[in-house]
């Protein structure tokens, strides 16, 4: 009788979520929702499976102060459409940014994840805050430095 022992099996580890902040004034878009990324998919950690969620939860703090590169903070447009005829409505980075500065994070980070129920669970575990201040103080989160 042959046995496959070339199988792995990871067992799942019902461990408490791992709080993490990060403070967006400090890096670029880009830059910073990539690291968001690779983290809530649990690719930091030794255990990485791709259709698996990890327990990782991550704060981010001044978004209103998120840095672009080039002239993306007049150039860069954001659209939404009512889905009526003609109800397609534009809106450069600078507008967004003092009307509703956690929405720019957000966007970004949506197009970083998974397209699928997965995305949208992990999409869950991110806390945006435009200013210094958060509810999360008991969570003792860990500074992430990016760089």
């Amino acid at each position: 009788m042959n046995i496959n022992k070339n199988k792995t099996i990871i067992k799942k580890n019902p461990n408490e979520a791992e709080w993490y902040i990060l403070d967006a004034e400090k890096y670029k878009l880009g830059r910073l929702t990539s690291k968001i990324a690779y983290i809530l998919k649990n690719k930091n950690k030794i255990d990485y499976l791709p259709y698996q969620e990890g327990n990782s939860k991550i704060i981010i703090i001044n978004s209103k102060k998120v840095q672009t590169t080039g002239k993306k903070n007049v150039q860069k447009t954001y659209k939404k459409h009512s889905g009526r005829p003609g109800g397609l409505k534009t809106e450069i980075f600078d507008k967004l940014q003092d009307r509703i500065p956690n929405r720019i994070i957000e966007h970004a980070l949506r197009g970083m994840l998974p397209k699928n129920s997965l995305g949208r669970k992990l999409f869950k575990k991110v806390k945006i805050y435009p200013d210094q201040d958060h509810p999360h103080q008991s969570q003792n989160p860990i500074e992430i430095n990016i760089d």
